[in-house]
């Protein structure tokens, strides 16, 4: 929940509600100064200091990845419909046309870019997709060509990502680094490292602020009780939309991680480490030395690499690799991301077409399949259109909470042609020390992990500390 604030009452409202133990402050001049203070009262400074730092400052970089987010979840459907051409067939013929053919088709159109992958159509109505290499594409893009599978003719060529055509593509890409190459991935990498810390902060806030209150104001917002527009109206809806939604925020934060610059190399490393990999595949041929199994032409051994997928039981969607080098077998590989899912893979010798590896999806461990359905379902492919039903509207809540807390934010002004305040400083200082050392290690370990999020963490730290000095040195010259 993004940009929750202390529940100070404006100046200009009136406060209806009693004083609450969130209210607390320390008492002065006492032996222990935390022995009168329960643990919540400890924490929650600290909390709230962290959920005013990442509204206010990492709530621009959260509110674009809402945005974006939003527009990728409505765009799927449109490739299909753009690009029907290029997909589909009008008319059926009793046999297909072989591989070999199709790929010499599309050769006709790239005759010397090597062919990155060939994707055999899933239904009677589709084209088959051939993938090149170019020169010309842009990073980890390639140029696909699609074939007519029963008369073998060119029905077009589009640049693609992975899987994605065109459209989908330009907006994932916009999601993942607004169109600014390597250098946009920082801004995502911050909005998924912060958005776990403010909403797991404004959790706790929330629940402490209506335990006495019931399940009601928990969840539901107060509509009837405080003036229309009021700071307290705005703080209702903004906590109870966060609590909807703030399971799917944590999912999101964690499966954007893995897709981040310098966090997914660390997550890449412990999921290795703790044997939560996917597997695949090994597609060095056993029994060659690289002097045979050369890649050759791929259109000469497809169609006997596609028979011995089938019949050791891959189904389409599927995507068959041709050898990267001497001595590699081709990779065929399912890729059925909506449930039931399927990802079986196989390696398969060209010359021979025997089996020489192969992967069952229903042999991976369930971490990988874990972690696969998370990455699927923040994708939006893993249900289909519920899921990007369900992604649309927590991209919407994410979008009214992070609005909502930057009005709460300005109401707090202390005039009306003053500016904002943020919370008191020394939140640290208020745990005992054991607490505070466990909030420090905590707050590195996560630094370690997200790296954006420690650099810009301290950044923080680093200018409030030099605001307070300022702050106290103005003060000891005023006095």
């Amino acid at each position: 929940m993004t940009n929750q604030v202390s529940e100070v009452p404006e100046r200009h409202e009136a406060n209806t509600e009693a004083p609450t133990p969130d209210s607390e402050q320390p008492v002065p001049g006492t032996r222990d100064r935390w022995a009168a203070r329960g643990l919540w009262s400890r924490w929650r400074p600290l909390l709230l200091r962290l959920h005013f730092y990442g509204g206010m400052f990492a709530g621009p970089f959260i509110l674009i990845a809402a945005v974006t987010g939003l527009l990728y979840t409505l765009t799927p459907q449109l490739d299909g419909i753009v690009f029907r051409n290029e997909l589909t067939v009008d008319e059926y013929a009793p046999q297909a046309r072989s591989l070999a053919d199709q790929i010499a088709a599309a050769r006709t159109v790239y005759p010397e870019a090597p062919i990155t992958s060939v994707k055999p159509p899933t239904v009677a109505s589709e084209t088959t997709q051939i993938a090149f290499t170019t020169d010309d594409a842009p990073p980890d893009y390639t140029r696909t060509v699609f074939v007519n599978p029963y008369t073998a003719q060119v029905q077009g060529t589009l640049t693609t990502y992975g899987m994605w055509l065109p459209i989908r593509s330009w907006f994932d890409e916009m999601h993942r680094n607004l169109h600014l190459g390597e250098a946009g991935r920082y801004y995502s990498e911050v909005a998924a490292s912060w958005l776990s810390v403010v909403a797991l902060g404004g959790l706790a806030m929330w629940i402490s602020r209506n335990r006495r209150h019931g399940r009601k104001r928990l969840i539901l917002p107060d509509r009837h009780r405080t003036p229309k527009g009021s700071r307290t109206r705005i703080l209702s809806w903004h906590g109870t939309v966060g609590i909807w939604i703030v399971v799917g925020l944590l999912g999101l934060s964690i499966t954007g991680l893995t897709w981040s610059r310098f966090a997914g190399d660390h997550i890449a490393q412990l999921r290795s480490e703790l044997s939560w990999t996917t597997p695949s595949v090994t597609t060095t041929l056993p029994h060659t030395d690289g002097t045979t199994g050369a890649p050759g032409d791929p259109a000469a051994s497809a169609d006997t690499v596609l028979h011995s997928a089938q019949a050791a039981g891959l189904q389409p969607p599927m995507w068959m690799k041709p050898p990267a080098a001497p001595g590699d077998a081709w990779e065929v590989y399912e890729r059925k991301r909506d449930a039931p899912t399927r990802f079986d893979a196989v390696a398969v010798d060209a010359a021979t077409g025997a089996i020489t590896d192969q992967s069952r999806f229903a042999d991976w461990p369930l971490t990988a399949k874990l972690t696969g359905w998370a990455i699927d379902t923040h994708m939006g492919v893993l249900f289909g259109l519920p899921n990007q039903i369900v992604l649309a509207l927590l991209a919407l809540g994410l979008i009214t909470v992070i609005v909502r807390g930057y009005r709460m934010w300005w109401k707090r002004r202390p005039t009306r042609s003053g500016l904002p305040t943020a919370p008191e400083r020394g939140a640290l200082t208020g745990l005992r020390p054991i607490e505070a050392a466990i909030a420090v290690a905590v707050l590195a370990a996560v630094g370690w992990l997200a790296p954006l999020f420690g650099a810009t963490l301290g950044a923080f730290v680093l200018g409030d500390v030099i605001a307070g000095a300022i702050a106290r040195r103005r003060k000891r010259i005023a006095s």
